[in-house]
C-alpha cells in the first residue's frame, strides 16, 4: 500500500532561540504547499517559542522526550500535560542517544510510549543495534527485543499514531551509512515483526523511517526502498538548506 513519506528533523541538543526561531521560519516557507509528512523534534526549552512559528503550518511540533509520569513531584522532568499545553504533538521516544548516554532502560521507554499515547500524542519510536550486534548478527533481534518491550501495552487502534525510526547506532552522526540494500533488509524484517506483534494491516499502514546519516545525497536511494517510508534527520536538520531538499525526495 502506499503509505506517505514522513521526514523527521531531530535537532538535538543544539541551536540558540533566535536560531530555532529563524530555522522553523525557514522551514514554514520551504514546506508550504509540500505533500509529505513533517516534523521537527525541538529542544524543550525552544518548544514554546517554535509553536508559535509552526502553528498552523504541516509541520508537526515534537518533543525529544517526555515524562513517564503525570504532573508532580518529578524534578527537573517535563510531562505531556505541559508538552501539549505548549501545541506539541509529537515525541520522540527511545533515541540511541536516551538508551546508550543516559540508560534508559526498555522498561522506562515503554512507559513513556504509553504515556505519550494515552494523552493523545504522536510517538517517533526510535529502534537499532550497535555495531557490535550488527557484527555478531544479532540486528533482527536486537530489534525485535525493542519492538516488542517498547509497544507492550499499545492497542493496535493506538499504532495510528505510532512511527518506528529504524536507526543503526553505528551510523548515527558518523557519516557512515547502511547501504540502501542493509536498510531495507531491516525495514522489512520490522514491518514483519509488526505484523507478528499485531495483525498485517498495522503492519502495511506504519511509517518506518530510517534515521542513520540520511543527507540529501543518499536520501533518493534510500526512500525508493518499498520499506523506507521516510527519514529521521540529525545534522541534516539543523539548516533549512541541509533539511529541505531531503524533504523534496
Amino acid at each position: 500500500m502506499a503509505r506517505t513519506h514522513y521526514i523527521a528533523g531531530n535537532w538535538k541538543m543544539n541551536t540558540s532561540k533566535a536560531e530555532a526561531v529563524k530555522l522553523a521560519s525557514d522551514l514554514v516557507s520551504a514546506l508550504k504547499g509540500k505533500t509529505n509528512k513533517f516534523m521537527i523534534g525541538v529542544p524543550f526549552v525552544y518548544l514554546d517559542a517554535v509553536s508559535q512559528v509552526v502553528k498552523g503550518s504541516n509541520i508537526i511540533l515534537a518533543a525529544q522526550d517526555c515524562a513517564a509520569t503525570a504532573n508532580g513531584a518529578h524534578t527537573g522532568e517535563v510531562s505531556t500535560e505541559m508538552l501539549k499545553d505548549l501545541g506539541v504533538q509529537c515525541v520522540i521516544l527511545g533515541h540511541s542517544e536516551r538508551r546508550h548516554e543516559i540508560g534508559e532502560s526498555d522498561e522506562l521507554i515503554n512507559k513513556k510510549v504509553r504515556r505519550a499515547l494515552n494523552e493523545g500524542l504522536e510517538v517517533d519510536l526510535c529502534i537499532g543495534e550497535l555495531l557490535a550486534d550488527r557484527e555478531a548478527g544479532n540486528a533482527e533481534q536486537v530489534c525485535a527485543f525493542q519492538l516488542s518491550a517498547d509497544l507492550a501495552g499499545v492497542t493496535e487502534e493506538q499504532m495510528k499514531r505510532v512511527t518506528i525510526a529504524y536507526e543503526p547506532v553505528w551510523a548515527i552522526g558518523t557519516g557512515k551509512t547502511a547501504t540502501p540494500e542493509d536498510a531495507e533488509a531491516i525495514h522489512k524484517f520490522v514491518r514483519g515483526y509488526i505484523a507478528k506483534l499485531y495483525n498485517q494491516k498495522v503492519a502495511d499502514e506504519v511509517i518506518i523511517q530510517y534515521g542513520g546519516s540520511m543527507k540529501a545525497s543518499n536520501a533518493p536511494e534510500l526512500l525508493a526502498q518499498p520499506d523506507i517510508d521516510g527519514g529521521l534527520i540529525g545534522g541534516a536538520s539543523l539548516k533549512a538548506e541541509t533539511f529541505v531538499p531531503i524533504c523534496e525526495c
